[in-house]
């Protein structure tokens, strides 16, 4: 008799207990595959090439020759893999450009000199886009200055 009350008295995991135990089951599992994830991503992006603007020059005659205007961006490669700037956009149109290092490439940790022939005007907003051998995109606004850079 004694066994048959004991056996009406046990209980299984309440609800509450068993709702805890599979929160942090499902908690535990999603770091481990968010931690994976990131490791995993890591990886891949280590070695891309990462380009950011750094400063814009607009240059009205003062360059090498004094009869050409120019816009000189600076741009800084932080990734972990050299980049090479194929193509120059300003306002959606493609350009000619001329970058002052070796095959047009800039090193990573390095920042080079985009130099762009363009008869800019004056306070006039421009949407400078470059794109890399690797098809990757940095993307810049700036206005140019009110007058003449030169004096």
């Amino acid at each position: 008799m004694n066994f048959r009350k004991f056996r009406k008295s046990t209980k299984a995991l309440s609800p509450v207990v068993a709702s805890i135990i599979l929160i942090a089951v499902t908690v535990a599992v999603s770091v481990v595959v968010a931690a994976w994830m990131g490791g995993m991503s890591l990886g891949l992006m280590g070695g891309a090439e990462q380009l950011s603007v750094t400063n814009v020059h607009f240059s009205d005659g003062d360059g090498v020759d004094p009869l050409v205007d120019e816009i000189v961006v600076s741009v800084k490669n932080s990734g972990g893999a050299d980049a090479e700037i194929k193509k120059v956009y300003i306002n959606g149109v493609a350009l000619d450009v001329e970058v002052d290092v070796d095959d047009a490439i800039i090193e990573k940790g390095g920042i080079s000199d985009v130099r762009i022939t363009f008869d800019w005007d004056a306070s006039t907003s421009y949407s400078m886009k470059f794109t890399t051998a690797n098809g990757n995109n940095v993307e810049y606004s700036q206005v140019s200055p009110a007058t003449d850079a030169t004096p």
